[in-house]
Protein backbone atom coordinates (compact mmCIF):
# COMPACT_ATOMS: atom_id res chain seq x y z
CA UNK A 1 0.00 0.00 0.00
CA UNK A 2 2.65 2.38 0.90
CA UNK A 3 4.87 1.81 -2.07
CA UNK A 4 1.79 2.88 -4.22
CA UNK A 5 0.90 6.15 -2.16
CA UNK A 6 4.74 7.18 -2.47
CA UNK A 7 4.35 6.23 -5.93
CA UNK A 8 1.56 7.14 -7.37
CA UNK A 9 0.06 10.41 -5.54
CA UNK A 10 -0.31 13.63 -7.20
CA UNK A 11 0.24 16.62 -4.92
CA UNK A 12 -3.55 17.56 -4.85
CA UNK A 13 -3.50 18.90 -1.19
CA UNK A 14 -3.92 22.15 -0.46
CA UNK A 15 -0.71 23.97 1.34
CA UNK A 16 -3.07 25.05 4.38
CA UNK A 17 -3.85 21.14 4.65
CA UNK A 18 -0.44 20.43 5.23
CA UNK A 19 0.80 20.32 8.99
CA UNK A 20 4.48 22.28 10.06
CA UNK A 21 4.93 19.21 11.73
CA UNK A 22 4.49 15.45 10.69
CA UNK A 23 5.65 11.97 10.90
CA UNK A 24 5.17 9.31 8.40
CA UNK A 25 6.98 6.56 6.73
CA UNK A 26 7.47 3.71 4.06
CA UNK A 27 8.69 0.07 3.14
CA UNK A 28 12.48 0.16 2.06
CA UNK A 29 14.74 -2.68 0.92
CA UNK A 30 14.80 -5.48 3.26
CA UNK A 31 13.68 -2.70 6.25
CA UNK A 32 11.54 0.50 6.81
CA UNK A 33 12.24 4.15 6.69
CA UNK A 34 10.38 6.43 9.31
CA UNK A 35 10.40 10.05 8.45
CA UNK A 36 9.46 13.18 10.65
CA UNK A 37 9.80 16.21 9.34
CA UNK A 38 9.38 20.13 10.40
CA UNK A 39 8.36 23.13 8.17
CA UNK A 40 8.47 26.87 8.04
CA UNK A 41 5.08 28.93 7.76
CA UNK A 42 5.81 28.65 3.92
CA UNK A 43 5.77 25.23 4.23
CA UNK A 44 9.08 24.65 2.98
CA UNK A 45 11.37 21.60 4.48
CA UNK A 46 13.15 22.88 8.19
CA UNK A 47 14.71 19.68 9.43
CA UNK A 48 13.72 16.16 7.33
CA UNK A 49 14.74 12.98 10.17
CA UNK A 50 15.23 9.93 8.63
CA UNK A 51 15.13 6.39 10.36
CA UNK A 52 16.15 3.09 8.76
CA UNK A 53 15.51 0.20 10.32
CA UNK A 54 16.49 -3.34 8.58
CA UNK A 55 14.17 -6.11 9.61
CA UNK A 56 16.43 -8.06 10.89
CA UNK A 57 19.98 -7.82 12.84
CA UNK A 58 22.25 -4.33 13.23
CA UNK A 59 22.25 -1.50 11.36
CA UNK A 60 19.95 1.45 11.72
CA UNK A 61 20.80 4.46 10.07
CA UNK A 62 19.79 7.68 10.99
CA UNK A 63 20.20 10.84 8.78
CA UNK A 64 19.21 14.72 9.77
CA UNK A 65 18.58 16.90 6.75
CA UNK A 66 18.95 20.44 7.53
CA UNK A 67 17.39 22.86 5.45
CA UNK A 68 17.76 26.99 5.13
CA UNK A 69 15.08 28.76 2.63
CA UNK A 70 14.37 25.28 1.49
CA UNK A 71 17.62 24.46 0.65
CA UNK A 72 19.30 21.69 1.86
CA UNK A 73 22.39 22.78 3.60
CA UNK A 74 23.74 19.98 5.70
CA UNK A 75 23.33 16.12 5.86
CA UNK A 76 24.44 14.62 9.22
CA UNK A 77 24.01 10.52 8.80
CA UNK A 78 24.97 8.42 11.70
CA UNK A 79 25.13 4.42 11.90
CA UNK A 80 23.14 4.03 15.60
CA UNK A 81 24.44 0.11 15.42
CA UNK A 82 27.59 -1.91 14.50
CA UNK A 83 31.14 0.63 14.21
CA UNK A 84 28.69 3.87 14.71
CA UNK A 85 30.01 5.89 11.49
CA UNK A 86 28.92 9.09 11.06
CA UNK A 87 28.55 11.33 8.33
CA UNK A 88 28.53 14.85 7.81
CA UNK A 89 28.39 17.33 4.78
CA UNK A 90 27.75 20.83 4.81
CA UNK A 91 26.58 23.09 1.62
CA UNK A 92 27.32 27.00 0.94
CA UNK A 93 24.69 29.25 -0.80
CA UNK A 94 25.75 27.85 -4.19
CA UNK A 95 24.88 24.20 -3.54
CA UNK A 96 28.97 23.32 -3.20
CA UNK A 97 29.88 21.74 -0.30
CA UNK A 98 32.04 23.32 2.35
CA UNK A 99 32.91 20.85 4.88
CA UNK A 100 32.97 16.73 4.64
CA UNK A 101 33.69 14.33 6.95
CA UNK A 102 33.30 10.57 7.75
CA UNK A 103 34.02 9.72 11.35
CA UNK A 104 34.93 5.98 11.88
CA UNK A 105 35.62 4.14 14.86
CA UNK A 106 39.09 4.94 15.17
CA UNK A 107 40.14 7.45 12.43
CA UNK A 108 38.28 10.23 10.41
CA UNK A 109 38.57 10.43 6.55
CA UNK A 110 37.19 11.99 3.53
CA UNK A 111 34.58 11.19 1.28
CA UNK A 112 34.56 10.87 -2.17
CA UNK A 113 33.19 13.23 -5.21
CA UNK A 114 30.65 9.25 -6.18
CA UNK A 115 29.27 9.22 -2.32
CA UNK A 116 28.85 13.06 -2.08
CA UNK A 117 27.00 12.72 -4.80
CA UNK A 118 25.03 9.21 -3.50
CA UNK A 119 24.19 11.64 -0.53
CA UNK A 120 23.02 14.19 -2.36
CA UNK A 121 20.41 11.83 -4.33
CA UNK A 122 19.16 10.22 -1.38
CA UNK A 123 18.51 13.67 -0.07
CA UNK A 124 16.03 14.34 -2.83
CA UNK A 125 14.87 11.09 -2.68
CA UNK A 126 13.72 11.09 0.59
CA UNK A 127 12.00 14.64 0.03
CA UNK A 128 10.12 13.76 -2.75
CA UNK A 129 8.79 10.93 -1.21
CA UNK A 130 8.18 12.92 1.86
CA UNK A 131 5.88 15.44 0.21
CA UNK A 132 4.14 12.54 -1.92
CA UNK A 133 3.21 10.49 1.99
CA UNK A 134 2.34 14.08 3.66
CA UNK A 135 0.27 15.10 0.16
CA UNK A 136 -1.69 11.20 0.68
CA UNK A 137 -2.28 11.91 4.66
CA UNK A 138 -0.13 8.99 5.52
CA UNK A 139 0.39 9.43 8.86
CA UNK A 140 3.65 7.26 11.12
CA UNK A 141 2.09 6.08 14.61
CA UNK A 142 3.84 4.32 17.35
CA UNK A 143 3.63 3.21 20.94
CA UNK A 144 3.46 0.16 23.52
CA UNK A 145 1.46 -2.70 22.56
CA UNK A 146 -0.67 -4.90 25.02
CA UNK A 147 -3.20 -7.35 24.07
CA UNK A 148 -4.37 -5.60 20.86
CA UNK A 149 -3.88 -2.04 22.33
CA UNK A 150 -1.52 0.55 21.99
CA UNK A 151 -0.52 3.18 24.16
CA UNK A 152 0.82 5.74 21.25
CA UNK A 153 4.07 8.04 22.16
CA UNK A 154 1.92 10.94 22.19
CA UNK A 155 -0.39 9.69 25.21
CA UNK A 156 -3.28 8.43 23.37
CA UNK A 157 -4.71 4.76 23.81
CA UNK A 158 -6.07 3.29 20.68
CA UNK A 159 -6.64 -0.28 18.67
CA UNK A 160 -4.99 0.42 15.55
CA UNK A 161 -6.84 -0.78 12.53
CA UNK A 162 -4.83 -3.76 11.17
CA UNK A 163 -5.75 -7.03 9.35
CA UNK A 164 -5.95 -10.05 11.16
CA UNK A 165 -2.53 -11.22 10.07
CA UNK A 166 -0.82 -8.44 11.25
CA UNK A 167 -2.55 -8.76 14.50
CA UNK A 168 -2.17 -12.02 14.46
CA UNK A 169 2.41 -11.48 13.75
CA UNK A 170 1.99 -8.94 16.79
CA UNK A 171 0.48 -11.34 19.38
CA UNK A 172 3.12 -14.24 18.15
CA UNK A 173 6.06 -11.69 18.89
CA UNK A 174 4.53 -10.43 22.30
CA UNK A 175 4.36 -13.87 23.47
CA UNK A 176 7.94 -15.56 22.14
CA UNK A 177 9.28 -12.13 24.15
CA UNK A 178 9.88 -11.71 27.76
CA UNK A 179 9.93 -8.05 26.91
CA UNK A 180 7.45 -5.27 25.77
CA UNK A 181 6.59 -5.15 22.46
CA UNK A 182 6.41 -2.21 20.05
CA UNK A 183 5.15 -1.50 17.19
CA UNK A 184 5.12 1.31 14.46
CA UNK A 185 2.11 1.72 11.84
CA UNK A 186 0.82 3.97 9.01
CA UNK A 187 -2.42 5.25 8.89
CA UNK A 188 -3.64 6.68 5.50
CA UNK A 189 -7.52 7.25 3.65
CA UNK A 190 -6.45 3.74 2.48
CA UNK A 191 -6.40 2.09 5.17
CA UNK A 192 -3.84 1.20 7.68
CA UNK A 193 -0.31 -0.86 7.20
CA UNK A 194 2.05 -2.30 10.11
CA UNK A 195 5.37 -0.98 9.66
CA UNK A 196 7.42 -2.45 12.20
CA UNK A 197 7.11 -5.05 15.60
CA UNK A 198 10.17 -4.75 18.01
CA UNK A 199 11.30 -4.86 21.52
CA UNK A 200 13.43 -1.16 21.08
CA UNK A 201 11.37 1.30 22.92
CA UNK A 202 10.51 3.61 19.99
CA UNK A 203 9.02 6.20 22.36
CA UNK A 204 12.20 6.90 24.01
CA UNK A 205 13.66 8.48 21.07
CA UNK A 206 11.16 9.79 18.93
CA UNK A 207 11.82 13.01 18.01
CA UNK A 208 9.16 16.13 19.20
CA UNK A 209 8.81 19.06 17.20
CA UNK A 210 10.64 21.66 19.37
CA UNK A 211 13.69 18.92 19.38
CA UNK A 212 13.84 19.37 15.28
Amino acid sequence: MVIGIAGGLSACSSHSDLPAFSASGYVADQGVVRLWRKDDDQHRPVVLMSVYSPYRGPGTVTTLYEYQNGTLRQIKRTDADGDRDSIQLRFADDGSVSFMQRQLATRREPLTTDEIALYQYQARRVLEVSNALRAGKVKLLQGHWQQGVVQTCDGQTLKPGLDGSAEAWIARRASNSSQPVNIAWLEAPEGSELLLVANDDFCRWEPKEDQL
